[in-house]
């Protein structure tokens, strides 16, 4: 049985067998469908609520 994610930071699906599973000290799971997605959450910290091309963007505006 082959689930499809949702991506941590984007919100859009991610297609089996694609993307990055990114694990944390805590034990909690985050998926990324692109490395601009990681990036973004991880490295520089943004508020997926403040930028365009996120899911989490049109549900506020």
């Amino acid at each position: 049985m082959v689930t499809s994610h949702k991506c941590s930071f984007c919100g859009g699906e991610i297609p089996p067998a694609t993307g990055i599973m990114y694990v944390k000290n805590d034990g909690s799971i985050l998926w990324f469908c692109s490395s601009k997605c990681r990036k973004y959450m991880l490295k520089y910290h943004k508020d997926p609520k403040r930028l365009k091309w996120t899911e989490s963007y049109s549900r506020v505006r």
